[in-house]
């Protein structure tokens, strides 16, 4: 199961961390798992884009990324927690998501 927390302070995204592989099929063929990495490597991406400063630690199922500016990065990060929100109500068995309060 992929588990997804999202950060936020106030009604700020601050930030999300990825950990977990779904099985839902076997490695390369795993559509959730690739979804989920996907539209988190985009935010990731597009954050940079934006000058956005971010904290990010990386290794096989994981990612966890942190922003110093939440007032740059809240929208990008919120769209990823829409987006993974969607996911996870079609693939509830693989998937579990949850918002810690920083």
């Amino acid at each position: 199961m992929i588990s997804v927390i999202f950060y936020k302070n106030g009604s700020d995204f601050t930030g999300f961390e990825f950990s977990g592989h779904s099985d839902y099929a076997e490695e390369g063929f795993d559509i959730v798992c690739a979804a989920v990495s996907s539209a988190a490597y985009l935010t990731a991406n597009n954050l940079e884009l934006f000058s956005v400063k971010t904290d990010v630690t990386l290794s096989d199922g994981y990612m966890k990324l942190t922003v110093e500016n939440a007032d740059k990065a809240s929208l990008l990060i919120e769209g990823l927690y829409r987006h993974t929100l969607q996911l996870e109500e079609q693939y509830e068995n693989d998937i579990k998501l949850k918002i810690s309060e920083v």
